[in-house]
């Protein structure tokens, strides 16, 4: 995809503007994810004394609220990035062929309570639609992954807890929200059909990607 490394999360963000979609981990394809993508210095290490750092996973949040791309699980219950300009392609194809949850289903509930709340952090829309038990954490989070690929939740920002001395620490929450609030109804909307979409968004990968296969360029859209 790219002959040179990138170096800082600037340049992260210019790339996803020009690819549209960024995967963030293995994506299956060989190359096409922002860790791959990376300099080597930017990708995950742990020291000798047990501390970690990873400037790639840190990026995720000043990326997310720059405000041109979108955030969250899109490709095959994976985390990666879709810039504005291809989300409405995006939203358009998966809302269709993954319709609005029936009335009283658990993820209804969920969208309901967020939509109530405006933004919460995935431990907090879970308490609040009543999954605190100790098994409760897994089957959850699948609902959400759910709800992320089908263009309904996304990632508004990312909340670190602090020490004692206020310094940030762990690998943070995500801060959800629909992409309605956080983009507005407008960029949920397009003027293709959902075919028309599939086909914009297969065509502009398979060019993008020349060796993937169909099938894999195919599930990373649906």
């Amino acid at each position: 995809m790219r002959s040179e490394e990138i170096h800082s999360c600037p340049e992260l963000m210019d790339f996803i503007q020009k690819v549209g979609f960024l995967p963030l981990l293995d994506s299956g394809i060989r190359g096409y994810s922002a860790e791959d993508l990376v300099d080597e210095d930017c990708r995950y290490v742990v020291f000798d004394d047990g501390g970690w750092d990873w400037p790639l996973w840190k990026w995720k949040g000043p990326i997310v609220t720059d405000g041109r791309c979108v955030y969250g699980k899109f490709f095959a219950g994976k985390a990666g990035f879709v810039s504005k300009e291809w989300w409405p392609d995006l939203c358009n194809y998966r809302r269709a062929s993954k319709p609005a949850p029936a009335e009283g289903t658990i993820e209804d509930a969920i969208l309901l309570t967020l939509a109530e709340h405006g933004s919460l952090i995935t431990r907090e829309l879970r308490a609040a639609c009543g999954f605190d038990g100790s098994k409760m954490r897994s089957k959850f989070d699948s609902y959400i992954t759910r709800l992320q690929m089908a263009c309904r939740i996304v990632t508004e920002d990312f909340v670190y807890p602090t020490d004692k001395h206020g310094r940030e620490y762990g690998w943070g929450w995500s801060l959800l929200t629909s992409p309605e609030r956080l983009l507005g109804r407008e960029m949920c909307q397009c003027e293709r059909t959902p075919q028309e979409s599939f086909n914009r968004m297969f065509e502009h990968l398979r060019s993008l990607l020349p060796e993937a296969t169909e099938q894999q360029i195919t599930k990373l859209i649906k």
